[in-house]
């Protein structure tokens, strides 16, 4: 008689497969990123450096005059360009998935249950992987935040301090907009308007409230965008979500279908409380 699982070693289960499938060798190989698109990456990154020649101290002096009521708006607006936003639901969202797959289920079920738990997880990736690139790399360059010290100096580094007032470059809360615009977009082609001024509004936040120069939101915003089409990229080379030719986000399941699929896992477990 074989017993059902619980949930927790369930679980844990599927999310060791999980890993195994993306970390396993790709299947084939996407194709190679446009011209265009090294020339823009190439142009951001000339602008990030001439950012901080030309514009970085003018931008934080004008932030620094604005009236307190928009610095104060906008000190409320910048928070919505925390990860959090997106990683804590993504990531409760793949865990209730994780302990809802199982064998028990038929394979349509499953195969429904698979094909979102692969959306979601190139979304948890696409913004959780640059973020934390993003952590660990501001840290190691040490650049100081505006007015550190009572002073705007674009050119203060402290490098390998670890501390919070010198963590500065790239912007964490351009680089999530950034991530999040693209990976969403991927998934979702009709809303990459809105993503993109939702990302444009987070990363002029930020120079708002004083928390970046220009060039580290712009930098921010590069690591995002390549980051996120990496993971794209990694996926798509797996099989998994997006087309191998073209990159193109491969269909949607049907609302009647997921219905059907969350129906058969209600109906499921109702059925084990009752045993």
């Amino acid at each position: 008689m074989n017993l059902p699982r619980a949930p927790n070693s369930l679980a844990l289960v599927n999310l060791i497969r999980w890993c195994g499938v993306l970390l396993g060798p790709p299947r084939a190989h996407p194709p190679r990123p446009e011209t265009r698109a090294i020339v823009a990456c190439l142009f951001l990154v000339v602008l990030s450096l001439a950012s901080m020649f030309v514009l970085d101290a003018a931008a934080s002096d004008w932030a620094q005059r604005l009236p307190l009521w928009f610095n104060g708006a906008f000190e409320r607006i910048t928070d919505f360009g925390l990860s959090g936003w997106f990683l804590f639901p993504l990531g409760f969202a793949l865990l209730c998935l994780a302990a809802t797959i199982s064998p028990a289920l038929s394979r349509r079920a499953q195969g429904v249950l698979a094909m979102l738990t692969v959306r979601f997880g190139f979304l948890f990736l696409a913004i959780g992987v640059p973020g934390l690139f993003v952590t660990i790399v501001k840290r190691l360059i040490g650049r100081a935040r505006p007015f550190v010290g009572g002073h705007e100096d674009p050119f203060a580094y402290m490098p390998f301090i670890w501390r919070p007032e010198y963590a500065s470059m790239p912007s964490g809360h351009a680089t999530t907009a950034a991530s999040a615009a693209i990976a969403i977009g991927a998934i979702w082609p009709r809303a990459r308007g809105v993503m993109w001024v939702y990302a444009l509004v987070i990363m002029f936040s930020r120079v708002v409230v004083l928390a970046h120069h220009p060039s580290d939101v712009i930098a921010g915003g590069l690591v995002g965008v390549v980051g996120a089409a990496l993971v794209r990229r990694w996926f798509a080379a797996r099989g998994l979500l997006f087309s191998t030719t073209d990159l193109r986000v491969f269909p949607w399941p049907s609302l009647n279908r997921v219905k059907a699929a969350f129906h058969e896992v209600c109906a499921g477990a109702g059925g084990s409380h009752k045993s």
